[in-house]
């Protein structure tokens, strides 16, 4: 922003970063004059590698001190400047290939090339991570109260979760090759404006989600408060019943809340790095977990004497649906996947995904079904909740630390699989004003407090339905996208493109029709079950059966639907003979932080003014 100059800060600093780089071109004339030529040289030259090393770190360190407003500099702007939009402006990145800051900025440009950190362990971390969530155990404890058993539910679960690993392979592909996040993606099957459409309702649904999540970490710290002192149960409560809330619940909710929000200001790049934290920490927690289940109900008591109380065609509507409910767990992600696999360091680093996803989800899902099989022998009633069966235990240091790791898990995955995603789309929908960083702290304050997830989860039971069962859309999303990459463009893809407005992605009026008409044949025979998912007294006949599968009918009928419109009527404008990348439009040296200009600013003395982020 113009009124934030970062000049205040000790001139030591600009003065040092001069000083170096004047003895290193006095030195090294030869090899580089700027940090970009420095980067060239090291490929060939060993001897630069050192120099390099320090002077871009500098160099890097310039361009975030720049990027910081001074302490002066802050207490220069008046509370009226606070409040004008252009104070909050971004500014468009030179690489950027928006014309203007109306459609793009840093965080929607292609991912430059040193933002490129994620490797396979990265991905492997990361699912690890994800798949030891709340949501994987409820999800396969709901199985055996649904009537199947554990030796119906597990294959169920292994057939969704082989099932959800291929989308996400798919579109994580479509994202390690253009580098684009999925708001921006989504440009070239849906088109340039109704592109929005699939991106808002993600947004809002995010948004929702990241305040249920949020009230379920409020349960984790209740737990380990009472570890801790037992007394908290018995607080007395001075909010009103109606408030659908205690004030032991609202002081939780809020401990969680800013225990969580440091964690939203982390980049893309550096939040791998709680994955990994949890990927170690919480799969030891649900072992041990269990292991405690076996012994306290050996699996001959508990587990596997278990039988299907159903049978016959209810049975098998039974497995369907329990099929469809771990398909819409995490087959969503096939949609934004796209806005972490731009991070990869290579196409291949993310193939990890096709066995990881199977392999973690299954092993966390039947630590669900061991340890709630127990639980029913234990207490008499399906414990689906785990903070519900650790309610129970006596052990106060074992409630603590089993606790602590869901807590951990419900952090990693409200910012992985909601806070990041509401930010991406917030970001293309304000790109001159929100960056993913801003984004996140939007849906922090709008997901965690406006929505009141408190009153949500005690009265709208048909919202949460509604929540459930969002993925009749999601499924038509993924299924249009996979079939317009691969089959239809053929991975020839335009990615400048997707940042003009005019541009060849505007196919009618900046709506794709054959993506539209998809939509519409593919969701309309779904929404009898959703209406009657929401509100049991209105029948729908028999038809609701197909919401039971609604995800794998949603995709595989988009999927066809838009292959056959796109080849009976191609948009021709939309073809390329050969895809255009990012690589292949900026050159890498166009990636580094500095250039020659930079530098040239430099020996002046003086920091342009910077946007704060």
């Amino acid at each position: 922003m113009p009124h934030l100059i970062c000049s205040p800060w000790p001139p030591v600093t600009l003065a040092l970063t001069k000083t170096v780089i004047t003895f290193v071109r006095a030195n090294e004339p030869k090899y580089f004059s700027s940090p970009c030529d420095a980067k060239r040289s090291y490929r060939d030259t060993n001897i630069s590698a050192h120099i390099y090393a320090s002077v871009h770190s500098i160099y890097l360190f310039r361009d975030r001190l720049s990027q910081i407003p001074s302490p002066l500099a802050l207490m220069t702007i008046s509370p009226i400047q606070w409040l004008k939009l252009s104070t909050w402006e971004l500014e468009l990145e030179n690489t950027a290939f928006a014309t203007d800051n109306r459609w793009s900025n840093h965080d929607m440009d292609p991912t430059p090339l040193r933002f490129r950190t994620w490797s396979s362990w990265s991905y492997v971390s990361y699912w690890f991570s994800d798949a030891s969530n709340i949501a994987v155990w409820e999800v396969a404890s709901s199985m055996l109260a649904i009537g199947l058993s554990w030796k119906q539910a597990l294959p169920a679960i292994v057939v969704a979760y082989c099932i959800t690993a291929v989308p996400i392979l798919l579109t994580g592909t479509i994202g390690t090759r253009l580098r684009v996040p999925f708001s921006v993606l989504s440009r070239s099957s849906f088109g340039f404006w109704f592109s929005y459409f699939p991106v808002v309702t993600r947004g809002i649904i995010a948004m929702s989600w990241f305040g249920i999540q949020t009230y379920n970490g409020s349960e984790c710290v209740y737990q380990m408060l009472k570890a801790i002192w037992p007394s908290v149960a018995h607080v007395p409560n001075h909010i009103p019943a109606s408030s659908n809330t205690t004030s032991v619940g609202m002081m939780c909710y809020l401990l969680y809340w800013l225990l969580q929000f440091p964690f939203m200001l982390l980049s893309p790049q550096k939040i791998r790095y709680l994955f990994m934290a949890k990927g170690v920490i919480v799969p030891f927690a649900w072992l041990a977990m269990v292991i405690w289940a076996f012994i306290k109900v050996p699996p001959s008591v508990g587990l596997f004497s278990q039988h299907a109380t159903v049978q016959g065609s209810d049975l098998s509507w039974a497995w369907l649906t329990a099929l469809n409910s771990a398909l819409s767990l995490y087959c969503g992600y096939a949609v934004n996947i796209a806005d972490f696999t731009r991070y990869a360091t290579h196409e291949r680093a993310q193939y990890s995904q096709a066995i990881i996803i199977p392999v973690a989800f299954t092993l966390c899902s039947f630590a669900g079904l061991a340890v709630t099989s127990a639980g029913i022998v234990l207490y008499g009633s399906a414990l689906w909740d785990p903070l519900r069966l650790i309610d129970h235990w006596d052990n106060r240091a074992a409630a603590f630390f089993a606790s602590f790791a869901f807590l951990l898990t419900t952090i990693g995955t409200n910012i992985s699989a909601n806070a990041l995603v509401a930010a991406n789309d917030l970001t293309v929908c304000f790109p001159k004003y929100i960056n993913i960083r801003r984004g996140q702290v939007i849906c922090a304050f709008i997901g965690g407090w406006a929505f009141c997830p408190w009153e949500v989860l005690a009265k709208a039971s048909g919202f949460l339905s509604f929540l459930s069962g969002y993925t009749i859309f999601i499924g038509p999303f993924v299924g249009i996208m996979i079939a317009d990459y691969w089959l239809i463009h053929r991975g020839k893809i335009d990615v400048p493109a997707m940042y003009q407005v005019d541009g060849r992605y505007r196919y009618t009026f900046g709506v794709n029709w054959r993506a539209l008409a998809t939509l519409v044949i593919c969701i309309a025979p779904a929404m009898p079950g959703l209406v009657h998912s929401i509100k049991p007294s209105i029948n729908v006949g028999s038809i609701h059966n197909l919401f039971a599968i609604g995800w794998i009918f949603g995709f595989w009928s988009a999927f066809v639907v838009y292959y056959v419109l796109s080849t009976l009527f191609p948009a021709r404008g939309t073809y390329v003979e050969k895809a255009v990348l990012p690589d292949d439009v900026i050159p890498p040296s166009a990636s580094c932080d500095s250039t020659d200009e930079d530098v040239e600013k430099l020996d002046k003395g003086y920091v342009t003014p910077e946007t704060v982020s």
